[in-house]
């Protein structure tokens, strides 16, 4: 019996520890980025995606797959405290691709209220023969 009373009481002080920390939420300022048109010769494209945790609580990012292995994503492993900003750059290589239009997808997986999170790159590769 006892052991079920202390159970239970560590369960609801733990249960009450989880909500006093708050919720985070990531906003971004953007959620997509076009590179426009850029050559095969230069295949290497980078751009940055920022956001701020508007949440009361820290803000974690688990993980961030891309849907192409062409396509690199970089994040910020340690928390975000409320009110902080953070940054995921993400890297596109179009060698060895064929030329032309590319739409690549980032997804997040966060602690924050909305826990999945999408982020999309696009742009047009030019032939390297195209003139």
């Amino acid at each position: 019996m006892k052991k079920a009373a202390l159970f239970a009481v560590l369960l609801v002080m733990n249960v009450f520890f989880v909500l006093a920390q708050g919720t985070a939420q990531i906003t971004f300022e953007k959620t997509s980025h076009n590179f426009g048109s850029f050559p095969e010769s230069s295949p290497k494209v980078t751009c940055t995606f920022k956001f701020k945790n508007t949440g009361n609580g820290p803000l974690v990012i688990h993980q961030a797959i891309a849907s192409c292995g062409c396509t690199v994503p970089q994040y910020p492993k340690e928390p975000i405290k409320p009110g902080e900003s953070g940054e995921v750059t993400v890297t596109y290589n179009g060698a060895g691709k064929f030329p032309g239009h590319f739409r690549k997808t980032i997804t997040l997986r966060t602690n924050s209220e909305n826990e999945i999170t999408r982020l999309v790159i696009e742009g047009d590769m030019t032939s390297a023969k195209a003139k």
